[in-house]
């Protein structure tokens, strides 16, 4: 294609598009290879308006089915972009405990809920701990959530067995995804991983670009 007469706003949009197609291709294979959590330094986008208008918090509350009251656990709540929100959503009556792997991501959370602007939230609780070893006893969380994380453990299905045991019966499990993440799973795959590790699926909300699937833990 010959690009050399067509206008700069064109060009600056076609490279844009082949330079996040490389990225995309590149990132995926990579991710193919090697999990791990996002790093520490990219915080500042996990928790950027950017990123909640790709991937909206109300639509994820919704998805999840998360009410005022439940005692929430957000698994992988990096550098707090929907944490505030979940905490919110619960209110006063209910509780939040945001877990986290990485100390410097926790440390974000907290600096997070020191400003003005959060200081009606006192229903959040931070967690330095892995998927592997939740730290609650048995039947004790109505919901956990997994907001692009799930895919980054190694192995899932030894997280998602932690999780049914925390999680009280009947309890819901809900996993959200976006497409631009590069370890961004099909439904189908999400559903099958799901059904897998013993939970029973309830419903599937969003489309292509992101969406989140509820699962239930049979009572």
């Amino acid at each position: 294609m010959d690009l050399s007469h067509a206008p700069l706003y064109l060009k600056i949009i076609l490279i844009s598009l082949g330079v996040l197609v490389i990225y995309q291709i590149t990132a995926r294979l990579l991710r193919l290879a090697v999990r791990f959590p996002a790093p520490a330094f990219i915080g500042f986008f996990l928790d950027s308006d950017v990123r909640r208008r790709l991937q909206p918090s109300e639509k994820i509350i919704f998805g999840a089915g998360i009410q005022p009251g439940m005692h929430v656990l957000e698994i992988g709540c990096g550098s707090g972009g929907y944490t505030t929100f979940l905490a919110r959503a619960v209110g006063p009556e209910g509780h939040l405990d945001a877990l986290d792997i990485q100390a410097r991501m926790l440390a974000q959370v907290e600096s997070k809920l020191q400003r003005p602007e959060y200081q009606d939230i006192d229903n959040v609780t931070l967690h330095q701990a892995s998927a592997y070893q939740l730290p609650f006893e048995v039947d004790e969380i109505d919901l956990a959530i997994f907001i692009t994380v799930l895919p980054e453990i190694p192995d899932q299905k030894r997280a998602l067995a932690e999780v049914r045991r925390v999680l009280k019966p009947e309890g819901i499990l809900a996993v959200s995804e976006l497409l631009l993440d590069p370890d961004y799973p099909l439904r189908s795959a999400t559903i099958r991983k799901g059904r897998e590790a013993g939970f029973y699926l309830e419903g599937v909300y969003g489309n292509f670009w992101t969406y989140t699937v509820r699962f239930y833990k049979p009572g």
